[in-house]
Order: C-alpha cells, then structure tokens, then sequence
C-alpha cells in the first residue's frame, strides 16, 4: 500500500509540475522530474510515517520489506503525508523556476484574520496532540483502558512519577507542538502565491482563501486526531458507560451493611499487602507462568505455604481474572476493599474531593472501623494520588502513612523523591516499626500497604538490586519478591502472628509494554495471591474451591473477611463472592466475557447509591 500511494503521488505531481513549469517538449527532462517526485515524495513519506506506522500497527519492527499498510487510518495517513510532501515539493519547484511568485497581499481587516488564525492553531494542537496523545497511552500504558484514561483524567495526579511527567512532556507535548509550529506556518504567513506565464500573471492562492482553507484543514486535523483516539483508545466504552444501562450489578449488588457479619471472639489482624504489578506470568512455564526461569520463587513458595486461588489447575499459579473497573492500583483497591468495580463518575459525582469518594460504599475498612479496628496505610508514593488519601479517610478513617507524611513527620528529609516517592527498601522497614506499634495497641489491627518499585517502565533498581537478568524489571521483580518474603518471614516470627492473617494479592497486571512485547496474546496473564495462616474455620479448604476459578479483584472482599473467620451471610458482598464457600462468583454464574462487558455499562443502582450518600 505505501509503495502504490507513494508512486501515484509522484506521477500525479510529476505531470502537474510538466504542465505547469516545464516550457521545452523535453522527454528526458520529464523523467528527470518524474524520478526526482518519486524518489523525494516515497523517502521523505517513508521515513515521515515510520513513527505513526509504528504506533498505528503496534509493531517496533519496522523495514520497508514487512511494511503492510492496512485500515483506513494508516491510509489516509500514508495519503495525507504523500499529498503534503508532493504539494512542498510542487511549490518550491515553482518558485525555483520562476514560475510561482510569493506576494504580500493587500490590506484586510487585521481583527478578522487573527481571530480565525488563532482558532485553526488551537484545532491544529488539538488534533496533533490527541493523535501523539493516543499513540504515547498506548506506548507508556500497555492494556489502557477508557475508564481508566477518564477516571485518571478527573482525579489528583499528585506524586505521579517523574518519569512518567517527563515521557509526556518530551512525548505528545512537545511533539505536539513542533507539529504545530511547522503546521501553522502557513497560517500565520500573510502571503498570496502568484503564477506566471509569460506576460500573465494570476493570483492562485489569495490570503482569504487560504485563511478560510487553513481553518477547514484545521477542523479535519482535530477530526483526525479525535476519532484516531477513540478508535485506539476504545472511547467508544465510555458511550456504553453513560448511554447504556445494565442491571449485572443492581441484581446481584448485595449491601455490606445491612448483612449478618458474625466475628469471632477474638478477632483476628489482618496484614493486606498490595504488590504493584506482580503477576504470575513471571513464575517459570511448569508452574503455570511465561518465563523459562521463575523470577519469584520466594513467592512461590509462599503460595504452597498459604491458601492461593488459581484461575488454572492443580498445582497452577493463577488468580483473578482481570475484571472491567481494576485494571490499575486505585481500582484494584477498591475492587478488593468494596466488592465493587470503579466506574467512570456521572453528573457532579467524582473521586477528587472529601467524603465523595464512593460515598454510598460499605467497605472492608468501615467494617474493621465498626469493629474497632486501629486501622493504618502505607504507601512509598503520595495517597493523593488518584485521591486514595480520600478513599481510606472516608471509609475506615485510616492513618495514612504516605511519602507527603513521612515528609511533613520528619521521617523523610525536605524534598526527598526517588521513583513515586520513596523506595520499597525503606518501606518494609517503615512497615516493621508500624506493624509493631499496631500490635502494642491492644485493639485488633488492619495494615494495608502498596510497593512501588515493579511499577513501569522498566521498574525501580537499587544499588542493593541483584543483577542477575539481562532486563532490568526481571531484576526489580526479582528482588521485590525476595525482599516481601524477608518481610513475611519476619511477620511470622513477632508474637502477635499467631492471630494475624497475612493477605498478599498483585494490584493488576502489568503495564510495561516491553517486558510484554513478545508475550503471546492467548495466554492469559494473572495477579499473584496467597493467604498466609487464615482463621481455622477456613484452613481446609479443598482443592475444588482453590483450583479452576473464575473469579475478580470484588472476591477478594468476602473472601479476606472469611479469612478472619467472620461468618457472612449468604457468602456473598457488593458483588463479591466469598471463594471459601460452595458459592458461584458473577463470572462463574454469567461468564467473564458477559460481565466485562455488561459492567462497561452503566448502572442505576451504582450511580443512585453507590456514588451517593442516601
């Protein structure tokens, strides 16, 4: 496709140049300037689009031999770049041969002209930027999807990532507006083109036109770059969330507050550790994951020790099937703390403010809270962040122990930052020195806490980072594993273990592209769980219940308050199903294709309760 559209522009443009500018009947010269288009429209093209192709296909191997061309983007791209190409080209050769004349045209209302200027720039970065912007989600996200980009969108960013910042900044912003710049030259240029031949002199372009052509060019730029967004990104799955009304949850949603919770006598602590992008995928192929050496066998281990939930057979890795509203930190959290997917907000609701953060949910911490729980977070990165300081303030009233806290306590020096905040090094050891003041409280306690250093790209290394694999994330994801079983193992040595249960589950999965590049799309990529000495009523569980499930993130909130031996009636919260107990979960019942795409949708019930405080 790229050679053909190249060279019909180059014949095209070839004959117009001999029609217009050639005046010697010159067989010869008319190949020279035909091999002169082709040769200058196929290259500059060639090496033009190879970024976009790139983006568009999704394939950084890239040569002119496996180049294959196909949907109508990647066309009218290829299209679109030959014209402009052939149409430069077409001008300068004009005005070489002094056939073309660049003129200052005659005075017009200035007011007018500017106005209409600055409205087709603004269309022009607009456009670009949601063409650079897609192709730099898709690059810098692997797996984004449109809830998600929104619910970021709407939410603090604080202590995001600095290189996540920086890859924007020097990706779509900047490209963005070199774009711009070089689009819009000859929008601002008060020019008009006159041809000549011979005595003749004719205005072919005046100011006007071109003023009025550039704002259409600019409107279809912004066309352009919006619906290449919305086709890559699947914005379409926003239409369903806001048009299309589905019952999945009304109809199986059942209220955490209004069950029968029965707690035991002595209640249990519960230790929660979020393990950023931990996946099963990095377990060698004979137990179940995609490596040739297994890059957690701490883990591993950990998981014979405990009660995992697998996705797969016997003896299997495998857990949670990834469910629509989970696919990044803060929705696994909530997911797992609420039994609820996160789903895009509707109306003035949002999760950026205090006390509307779900303020309709019932959650696991304002279960422990009512239970009088001392209930504490931790995080390496800042809690503002996609306002989870919100979330575990007004469900639980957590002590939150974030970067931004360690600061402001001294903890931490003035202007400390490495990777999102502070490294996994010092946050075992912070969650040590908690985990002990926890335990000299006298109440039952609830430690949540979340690593950093496995998040993309490329993950956080260490001068205390093993090098034992050529890519860095296996190094990072092998010393995360090493250095949370060291925590687990001193856990297992303090005296208050024996009435604690430790609940261990990979937030989601990763979004490293790289790493995945060459993953083969039919397997099915899984979080790490395990549950290390849960409450007696639930310790023989059989293998029927642990093996070949289909489960989501919204299990894990029944499940993890069966671990602490709490009786919950009918085995079931949010949409969440307790995975001890003989119950079907929603993907086992419906199946997961049906109810991915059934909570895609949007949900009376959600929006009317969930989102709002009755």
């Amino acid at each position: 496709m790229y050679i053909i559209v190249s060279a019909a522009m180059g014949v095209i443009f070839s004959i117009a140049e001999i029609l217009l500018f050639e005046n010697k009947k010159n067989p010869l010269n008319w190949l020279k300037v035909l091999l002169k288009n082709l040769l200058l429209i196929s290259v500059s093209s060639f090496f033009l689009g190879a970024y976009p192709y790139n983006c568009i296909i999704g394939s950084k191997k890239f040569t002119v031999f496996t180049l294959r061309w196909f949907g109508v983007y990647a066309f009218l791209y290829q299209l679109s770049l030959s014209a402009a190409t052939g149409i430069f080209a077409l001008l300068i050769s004009g005005v070489t041969k002094g056939r073309i004349a660049i003129e200052k045209p005659q005075k017009s209302k200035k007011a007018a002209n500017v106005i209409v200027k600055i409205i087709s720039t603004v269309l022009i970065f607009l456009g670009v930027f949601a063409w650079h912007g897609t192709i730099w989600a898709r690059e810098t996200y692997n797996g984004i999807s449109a809830d998600q980009m929104l619910i970021n969108l709407i939410s603090p960013t604080d202590g995001t990532s600095s290189e996540i910042m920086n890859s924007m900044i020097e990706g779509p912003v900047l490209k963005s507006l070199m774009f711009t710049a070089w689009l819009c030259v000859p929008v601002w240029a008060a020019v008009e083109l006159v041809y000549i031949k011979g005595e003749k002199r004719r205005v072919i372009l005046k100011d006007s036109l071109k003023r009025w052509t550039s704002l259409l060019l600019a409107v279809a730029v912004l066309g352009a770059g919006v619906s290449f967004g919305v086709l890559k990104l699947q914005l379409k799955d926003l239409f369903y969330a806001y048009a299309v009304k589905s019952d999945i949850i009304d109809k199986n949603y059942v209220d955490p507050e209004t069950t029968t919770l029965v707690f035991p006598e002595k209640k249990r602590n519960l230790i929660h550790i979020y393990l950023e992008s931990m996946e099963n995928s990095y377990a060698s192929k004979d137990l179940g994951g995609y490596m040739d050496a297994n890059l957690i066998p701490e883990l591993t281990e950990l998981s014979k020790e405990g009660i995992s939930f697998s996705d797969r057979g016997e003896g299997q890795l495998g857990g949670p099937i990834q469910a629509t509203g989970s696919q990044w930190s803060v929705a696994s959290m909530v997911c797992m703390g609420t039994g609820l997917p996160m789903k895009v907000p509707m109306r003035r609701n949002g999760y950026g403010a205090k006390d509307n953060f779900l303020p309709g949910a019932y959650t696991l911490g304002d279960i422990l809270k009512a239970q009088g729980y001392e209930q504490t977070v931790m995080f390496g990165a800042s809690a503002v962040f996609g306002g989870l300081s919100y979330y575990f303030e007004s469900h639980g009233n957590f002590k939150i122990m974030d970067h931004n806290y360690m600061i402001n306590n001294g903890v931490l020096p003035e202007g400390y930052k490495v990777w999102w905040g502070y490294e996994d090094e010092k946050l075992f050891k912070y969650a040590k020195e908690e985990l002990t003041r926890l335990s000299e409280t006298g109440k039952p306690f609830n430690f949540v806490m979340e690593t950093a250093d496995t998040h993309f790209p490329d993950g956080y290394i260490t001068s205390k980072t093993p090098r034992i694999y050529k890519s860095q994330y296996a190094n990072v994801i092998a010393y995360s594993s090493s250095q949370v079983t060291e925590f687990v193992r001193w856990i297992q040595q303090q005296p208050f273990y024996e009435n604690t249960t430790i609940v261990i589950n990979g937030d989601h999965a990763s979004m490293d592209k790289n790493f995945f590049k060459d993953f083969d799309p039919s397997y099915r990529r899984t979080v790490y769980n395990v549950i290390l000495n849960p409450d007696k009523s639930v310790a023989q569980v059989g293998a029927d219940r642990r093996y070949n499930r289909e489960y989501a993130s919204f299990d894990m909130m029944p499940t993890m308050l069966a671990s602490l031996g709490v009786k919950i009636d009918g085995d079931r919260l949010g949409i969440g199903t307790n995975l001890f107990s003989d119950e079907q979960t929603v993907f086992e019942k419906y199946g997961v294709d049906y109810v991915n795409g059934e909570l895609n949708k949007g949900s009376d019930l959600y929006n009317k309760e969930i989102m709002r405080k009755q």
